[in-house]
């Protein structure tokens, strides 16, 4: 089989979906794709795709389902719910599963999905919209070797970095939820130092230079920082993704009844930042919500 005879499905057109859909058609995909905004299917079927209504519609005859949506509930929907894709999926096709979840829920719906002779690869994913539109995305990825070896020429249009990380789903969604955790206590740490330099009546733009070039830097100042110097929030990744993360690692460690106090008081700054109105916002916006709290005064604000 040549790539572009592979059929592949894409289940959420945003700015993830979007950019996935996007790299399977330039590799030579035949692409259906929905989403609940029919502009977004409209987008698509005019980059050359194909819209589809709904969930079975798009999955039908596909090789690949890549379901590109926020979460547990929203992928089960995906998957069971009315117009499903596991029962329109062809026997032996494979279903990537990219939400943020919960390992024990992940392992769940992939033996639910399995039990109908199709496969389930658990490949949640890392990289931003950007990266999603070249096919760079970093997939974090477990499941069968019949799963892998489906999903594979898919993968390799989307991905520029694939970890193969266990024979079972499960693995995956676990090594997301540690970089989810590491992520959203950056993002509130580079949040607070923000605010609390502002309060300091410092020149920002000067301290983020300074703070790039030195060792209090990390991936999420640099990235989310520039937002705050250019009084952007419009939501490249919400505020309220990572009340939905942080909220799964503290039930994953509530679990294991392992203490995560630092994760704990990230997950409470978003929380904020969302009763306050923002969580569609960016989740820089938690530097916004120490700027209110604090009398600092940011960029683009009175």
């Amino acid at each position: 089989m040549t790539k572009a005879t592979h059929r592949a499905a894409v289940i959420g057109l945003g700015s993830m979906g979007s950019g996935m859909a996007g790299s399977l058609l330039r590799a030579g995909f035949s692409v259906a794709a929905c989403d609940v905004n029919p502009e977004a299917v409209a987008r698509f079927a005019a980059a050359g795709g194909r819209g589809a209504a709904n969930p079975a519609e798009a999955a039908r005859d596909a090789d690949v389902v890549v379901s590109v949506v926020v979460n547990a509930a929203q992928t089960e929907a995906v998957l069971f719910g009315e117009n499903g894709a596991a029962a329109a999926m062809p026997e032996g096709a494979v279903f990537v599963s990219s939400a943020t979840m919960d390992p024990a829920v992940a392992r769940a719906l992939a033996a639910r999905l399995e039990a109908t002779g199709r496969h389930y690869l658990d490949a949640p994913m890392s990289g931003g919209a950007a990266r999603a539109a070249e096919g760079g995305l970093t997939f974090l990825a477990s499941g069968s070797a019949a799963a892998f070896a489906k999903a594979r020429p898919a993968l390799d249009a989307m991905a520029g970095t694939l970890y193969e990380l266990g024979d079972a789903a499960g693995q995956g969604a676990a090594f997301k939820m540690i970089n989810q955790l590491l992520a959203g206590v950056h993002i509130a740490a580079a949040c607070e130092a923000m605010a609390f330099a502002a309060k300091q009546g410092l020149d920002l733009r000067r301290v983020y230079e300074v703070i790039t070039k030195s060792a209090g830097n990390s991936w999420m100042f640099e990235n989310r920082v520039p937002h705050i110097l250019d009084a952007d929030y419009s939501p490249k990744s919400a505020v309220d993704i990572f009340v939905k993360d942080l909220g799964i690692v503290q039930d994953m460690a509530r679990a294991e009844k392992y203490p995560v106090p630092v994760a704990a008081a990230a997950l409470q700054m978003f929380l904020m930042a969302s009763g306050a109105g923002m969580g569609r916002d960016d989740d820089a916006s938690v530097a916004r919500l120490y700027a209110q709290v604090s009398g600092a005064k940011l960029p683009g604000t009175a």
